[in-house]
């Protein structure tokens, strides 16, 4: 597929918004253009665009890029071409994933495979979606998967292993009143000692294990008693104990500063991506060899992507990286052109090898 088709392909892929929970017209796009490419397309339940292709019986490997993006619905999302690069609102992460498995279907046989292969744009990966998309294939289809593999990051990454994820959303109630002529606890109040406390919690050096307060907000105006205010807790280990430990502490330190303020408090799960092995082995030797002719080195990383979705049904799976950029998450967001190429041949070979590959 000459680079120019997949450049445009990108484009026109990104210039379609899809904030998670809202990834119904990108859905649409994809399904079309697999359908066009000559293969059959549905959307299941959840949103999910998937193309199940080859023999009908046998387990399937998976291949899964989701649909959606960081940004709201009304931001610019238009893509710019900056010398060898394009430029944009989730240009990359994951638009060019999704260019990339759609120029793998124009290009493929589905006749020829030895093995059956689904093809799947998922939603709900970013920020609050809590991996519906790929949880909900999952949790219908695991026993007719062999493996699953996000398509998701840079050219010579690949996850093998889950970064377990917990979050919270963290609601303060009090009274609320007038800035003077009341004398009322504040929602603010409690939310700043949380906010002091949950920082103040050690955290191992190893396993790697992190928190942050992403958001936080509360208040109607100056002169009120801030009757509600709200934060978003995230907290991440490569270990499941550590996580589970930080989970303990971190509750009962928002529940000591509403205690301490003096108002209600309520936590709410929005989050749970479980960590842990990928059982990824088998798979990265096949991308590693697929790379080889490209001259590419993959390296092995920790993350949480979709992958991590496929941990409690012990499904061997992996993310691969099939393109360079940078700047993931922000407005200047960048693909290297010429990348787009290399990853849609390693795509390709990956496909190849698994079908090739000895039965485990």
């Amino acid at each position: 597929m000459p680079l120019e088709d997949l450049a445009e392909l990108l484009i026109r892929i990104a210039q379609t918004p899809a904030p998670t929970f809202q990834e119904e017209a990108r859905a649409r796009l994809l399904a079309a253009l697999w359908r066009a490419a000559g293969h059959a397309a549905e959307i299941d339940a959840a949103g999910n665009v998937i193309a199940r292709l080859g023999p009908a019986s046998g387990r399937a490997l998976v291949l899964a890029a989701h649909l959606d993006t960081v940004f709201a619905q009304h931001t610019d999302v238009t893509v710019r071409v900056q010398g060898s690069r394009l430029v944009g609102p989730g240009v990359g992460d994951n638009s060019a994933s999704l260019a990339i498995l759609t120029g793998f279907l124009r290009g493929l046989d589905s006749a020829g495979l030895r093995r059956p292969l689904w093809v799947v744009a998922n939603v709900g990966e970013e920020g609050l979606g809590d991996l519906s998309g790929a949880k909900h294939l999952l949790a219908r289809h695991a026993h007719d998967l062999a493996a699953f593999v996000a398509i998701d990051g840079y050219l010579g990454v690949a996850v093998t292993r889950a970064v377990g994820v917990r979050r919270y959303r963290v609601t303060f109630q009090g009274p609320g009143g007038h800035s003077w002529g009341d004398q009322a606890p504040s929602a603010l109040h409690a939310l700043g000692l949380a906010i002091s406390a949950l920082y103040s919690l050690p955290l191992p050096a190893s396993p790697r294990t992190t928190l942050n307060v992403g958001l936080a907000s509360g208040g109607t105006s100056v002169n009120s008693i801030a009757a509600g205010a709200e934060l978003l807790l995230d907290l991440r280990s490569l270990e499941n104990a550590p996580l589970a430990a930080l989970d303990t502490r971190a509750r009962h330190a928002v529940e000591g500063a509403a205690r301490q303020a003096g108002v209600n408090v309520q936590l709410t799960l929005v989050g749970d991506r479980p960590g842990g092995d990928l059982r990824a082995d088998g798979l990265l030797a096949l991308a590693r060899r697929a790379a080889q002719p490209s001259g590419l080195e993959i390296r092995s990383a920790a993350s949480s992507t979709d992958a991590n979705a496929a941990v409690p049904h012990g499904l061997p799976a992996l993310a691969l990286g099939v393109y360079r950029g940078g700047q993931a998450h922000r407005t200047d967001e960048w693909v290297q052109q010429d990348s787009l190429e290399v990853g849609l041949g390693l795509l390709r070979r990956f496909v190849t090898e698994y079908q090739h590959a000895p039965l485990a």
